[in-house]
């Protein structure tokens, strides 16, 4: 079998693949992420899942290189992770009283002698929806320090940031960062003898 790499620094990425039963490594990409241009949300989602892959990829012989990016995007906009706390506070201004998606892409590379073989990425959306947050709910989420490793600014798990959240609409697992049922289902139609259940 494979050796499986995860090409994210996430820790709930890794936390969530850990779900699946399967052993893996984690190598985060280093590749530095392009400017959303000329693209749907979801191809430019998948783009990036497929640049981490990639870029992992051309260090391994034999492997499983699991790629993947989440973004956060409302109406035309594509939330990333806030650069301070002035674009924190505007992200979690416009997501108040709003439904937004979140989009999460996987990319799977398999190499076997050097060579890929095979490689398939998909995404996930799930709609989220915020209730009314006003500026002080704001600004004591901010002064955790959660908003700023996140999409969006926010985070739907282990996080004040889910005290926000009216209702979801999707898979919960694709907002907190990996869409483990489509992941599990892609990679059981590829080879099932990768999952011992």
């Amino acid at each position: 079998m494979l050796p499986i790499v995860l090409a994210s620094a996430s820790p709930r990425r890794k936390k969530l693949l850990k779900l699946t039963g399967l052993n893996f490594k984690v190598h985060p990409s280093t590749v530095n992420e392009p400017d959303w241009s000329g693209q749907t949300p979801a191809s430019y989602a998948e783009s990036l899942a497929e640049l981490k892959g990639a870029d992992v990829a051309t260090l391994y012989k034999d492997a499983l290189i699991v790629g993947s990016d989440t973004i956060v995007v409302l109406g035309n906009d594509i939330l990333g992770k806030p650069k301070d706390e002035s674009e924190a506070r505007k992200m979690l201004q416009s997501l108040s009283g709003t439904t937004h998606e979140v989009i999460t892409a996987v990319s799977l590379i398999f190499k076997v002698n050097g060579t890929i073989t095979q490689k398939t990425t998909f995404h996930a959306i799930t709609s989220v929806t915020f209730s009314i947050i006003n500026d002080d709910e704001i600004s004591r989420y901010i002064a955790t320090g959660s908003p700023f490793d996140k999409a969006g600014a926010y985070g739907i798990q282990d996080d004040t940031g889910a005290l926000f959240i009216e209702s979801i609409n999707g898979d919960y697992y694709n907002v907190v960062g990996f869409p483990l049922n489509l992941f599990y289902n892609h990679v059981k139609s590829i080879n099932p003898q990768f999952f011992n259940l």
